[in-house]
């Protein structure tokens, strides 16, 4: 059935992944892969989850199918780390979550549950967005448009652009964000700017859907939720797609939440019953390790600590870099100023370098970068930082 039919291309990142792979350069680097890594190359496992994982195999009983929804402390969990302890989201149950697997696992999910309610409606990405939010929601059904985010001769945000575009979204349309450590970009916008963001949905009646899989990795856990919270006061629907694929380290066990809020305890009721409809179609139960073991790290507050500062020293790493990385091209007399990058949030950056020097790069140096010039911060280490700026100042004086 295959002959006739032409071949996918390959995943732009995990294809440059791929390349990277079969590079022979011995001092060839990956700056494009998208997970943390830590100052000697590796994406570690957090000694806080090495230690539920010993409880959990202690007290393990069952293999058991999980609820439809997951484990219920882990929803919890997911609910007091998103909203905080003492949100007025969970004392009035207005918030349905469920165990997704991974954050791309919830926002497929939530895409597809609302597609069934608004089949003709769009869904609206920031320019730039995290290049599967395209696939994930189209797939689902739903024509996708674009508001402008990213102005390139500032290096920051188009907030005027960003602002009229959405007070322009038509009522019941989808509006996706990034809830903080914008992906490709790393600009965030600031509370004020969140502030207007939620008075413009209660206004237009649009809803807006966070993609929330950095939580911790731009200030704190606290601070980073806040476009959340400032959503919650206006007693709007809205959506939150969780990971913690990146703040726990948990890649390989898709572990993952989708929270529905609505305006009161029984509309919360009736989307988690078509929540659970739609789960159970498509994979029917949530795996069990990943959630578990967030849930046993987020339930005790001694594990719940030690995550935290395992958390800190990932995000203060990934600061440092950016650090190193401005200071060292400045270092290099390159006729460019860099130092928006300090600016930025979490893992990712716009680099600000273009499509020919990213190839010169790989070609010549081994160096591995996004197309259009997003690179993982978190990819540079004190062992390979020189040779990355030695490298892209060579770039710059060659072209």
């Amino acid at each position: 059935m295959w002959k006739d039919i032409e071949a996918a291309p390959a995943d732009s990142i995990f294809g440059l992944t791929e390349a990277f792979r079969k590079e022979t350069n011995p001092r060839k680097v990956n700056l494009g892969v998208g997970v943390y890594k830590d100052d000697q190359g590796r994406t570690p496992v957090l000694q806080c989850v090495k230690a539920a994982e010993k409880l959990l195999l202690e007290k393990e009983e069952s293999k058991s199918y999980l609820p439809i929804s997951g484990d219920p402390l882990y929803s919890q969990c997911v609910q007091r780390l998103i909203f905080g302890n003492d949100s007025e989201v969970i004392k009035s149950d207005r918030a349905a979550t469920i165990h997704a697997p991974g954050g791309t696992g919830a926002l497929r999910i939530g895409a597809q549950l609302l597609n069934k309610f608004n089949a003709n409606g769009t869904v609206w990405v920031s320019t730039p967005t995290w290049a599967n939010h395209m696939g994930i929601f189209s797939d689902a059904g739903f024509a996708i448009s674009q508001y402008p985010y990213y102005n390139k001769e500032s290096k920051g945000l188009d907030f005027e652009d960003f602002e009229q575009c959405l007070l322009a979204v038509p009522e019941g349309d989808l509006v996706l964000f990034h809830a903080c450590c914008h992906n490709p970009s790393g600009v965030d916008l600031g509370e004020q700017q969140w502030r207007r963001v939620a008075e413009i949905a209660e206004e237009k009646k649009w809803i807006p859907f966070l993609d929330f899989a950095y939580q911790g990795f731009s200030k704190s856990l606290e601070l980073d939720r806040r476009a959340v919270e400032l959503m919650a006061e206006k007693e709007i629907d809205f959506l939150v797609a969780s990971s913690f694929s990146k703040n726990f380290g948990l890649y390989n066990e898709r572990t993952g939440a989708l929270t529905i809020v609505a305006p009161s305890a029984r509309e919360a009721e009736v989307a988690m019953s078509h929540l659970k409809k739609t789960v159970r179609v498509i994979y029917s139960n949530p795996p069990a390790h990943g959630g578990l073991t967030v849930a046993t790290v987020l339930s005790d507050d001694s594990l719940y600590k030690q995550w935290v500062g395992e958390l800190e020293e990932m995000r203060n790493r990934i600061i440092g870099m950016r650090t190193a990385l401005v200071d060292g091209l400045s270092a290099r007399d390159i006729d460019t100023d860099f130092s928006f990058i300090k600016d930025q949030s979490g893992m990712f950056s716009f680099s600000g370098l273009n499509d020919d020097t990213i190839s010169w790069l790989r070609n010549n140096k081994g160096i591995y970068i996004v197309g259009g010039g997003r690179i993982n911060v978190a990819g540079l280490t004190s062992k390979n930082i020189d040779y990355v700026c030695d490298s892209i100042a060579e770039a710059f004086k060659t072209a």
